[in-house]
């Protein structure tokens, strides 16, 4: 992979689709539960955690800020189950995933997600740990627990940059 400078792009179900799913209410099922009290957003990502006995974990992850621009010189995946990733405190974040190129990252994506959106990586998705930014942010995340080695990491040859837009702390996005 060369060297290169991203600029992310909005988080769209459609952009995201061959890396997992898009975390969001928008065009979701919705049901009417609890006689009526409650609306359930239903079946918002294909959760894969059995491969190999294993069973799914519940976690929340306290995301330090990065600063823009972002350098990203490693990738990670977990080739035995999903891992969803859903921020807590309504602020955007940072994705940013590669193509596989024969059991190495291949071509990168940034995508910028808001403060209600969240993802869901497809088992064996070539990704950038979790990236918050304005200020520390909590995730609830859902991902594999069990035996088997479900974390590959690898060190890019050539550092990606990321920059190209400010944002508010909340949902304030600039496209530059």
């Amino acid at each position: 992979m060369a060297g290169s400078v991203l600029r992310p792009q909005p988080l769209t179900k459609a952009a995201f689709a061959r890396f997992g799913d898009v975390i969001e209410i928008d065009g979701a099922e919705e049901r009417l539960i609890n006689q009526g009290t409650t609306r359930r957003f239903h079946d918002l990502a294909a959760v894969a955690v059995a491969k190999d006995g294993g069973h799914p974990l519940i976690s929340i992850f306290r995301g330090s800020a990065f600063a823009l621009p972002i350098t990203i010189a490693m990738f990670e995946r977990h080739p035995l189950g999903s891992q969803a990733f859903f921020p807590l405190n309504g602020r955007s974040w940072l994705v940013v995933v590669a193509t596989d190129d024969g059991g190495r990252p291949g071509e990168p994506t940034a995508f910028l997600a808001t403060g209600c959106q969240g993802v869901n990586y497809a088992p064996g998705v070539w990704h950038h740990p979790l990236l918050a930014l304005h200020e520390s942010s909590d995730f609830l995340v859902v991902d594999r627990g069990g035996g088997g080695i479900n974390l590959e990491e690898v060190t890019l040859d050539q550092p990606v940059i990321v920059e190209g837009y400010s944002i508010g702390p909340k949902i304030g996005i600039d496209f530059r």
